[in-house]
């Protein structure tokens, strides 16, 4: 391995271009091409969501039409008054918790403790798919019982359907994708792929070192952060 400030020996020919385009190590020094590629992902998705959210704020605030309050839109009645963002609040609040989860999933993970992270990484993929679901029951209901449309909207701005269904529908997809990649790293990591050290794996530049594990942290907390943002932009707001 390449220390930062050292002179790397290279081969000649074809041999040494695949060599220096497959090193992780002579790119980015001691961080893993995995790890690396995460952040850049990451910072290039956070220019996309800031797009949205910017976008969401100029046409709320110039439409000329009346934008629907969401505490009624967003309000679900259990045999009694409406509850202003009741659902919307337990989204949150499971959201939060499964990054609670995969905080602990990373720490195991550190530890090499592949049961445990396994067993954490499915508890917070569990609690992404109630989320998604809380999601799609929330779509079901103002596209069917409300009216809402990506081109209109019954209750005011016609704005507002297209504006919550491309930013609420873009996250949900992130979410969607993260579910499915933590079911696939739980179940590697409970079968001990993370664990014989000396080769290659997905994602990872050694095996042995759970490196999976904390790029599928950094991916978690990141639309776990995003979705803050969206609840204090759209719902709060």
């Amino acid at each position: 391995m390449a220390q930062s400030g050292e002179t790397v020996a290279q081969s000649k020919g074809l041999q040494g271009v695949a060599a220096d385009f497959a090193s992780d190590q002579r790119a980015f020094k001691n961080v893993p091409w995995g790890k690396a590629m995460m952040w850049i992902f990451l910072v290039s998705d956070t220019f996309i969501f800031s797009c949205f959210l910017v976008g969401y704020m100029v046409v709320r605030n110039s439409t000329q039409v009346p934008w629907p309050e969401p505490s009624h839109v967003f309000a679900l009645s259990f045999g009694g008054d409406p509850i202003p963002l009741i659902l919307i609040a337990i989204m949150t609040f499971i959201l939060i918790s499964s990054s609670g989860t995969m905080a602990i999933a990373v720490n195991m993970g550190y530890r090499q403790n592949r049961k445990a992270a396994g067993l954490l990484m499915l508890a917070t993929a569990v609690l992404g798919a109630s989320f998604v679901g809380m999601q799609a029951f929330e779509w079901t209901k103002l596209i069917v019982e409300e009216g809402v449309r990506p081109w209109g909207n019954p209750m005011g701005s016609a704005q507002f359907g297209a504006t919550f269904f491309m930013i609420t529908g873009f996250h949900g997809f992130h979410v969607s994708i993260g579910v499915l990649f933590l079911f696939i790293t739980s179940y590697r990591c409970m079968r001990g792929d993370f664990d014989p050290p000396g080769r290659r794996g997905f994602w990872t530049s050694r095996r042995g070192n759970y490196e999976q594990v904390e790029i599928m942290g950094l991916y978690w907390h990141f639309v776990d952060l995003v979705w803050v943002f969206i609840f204090a932009f759209f719902y709060l707001w």
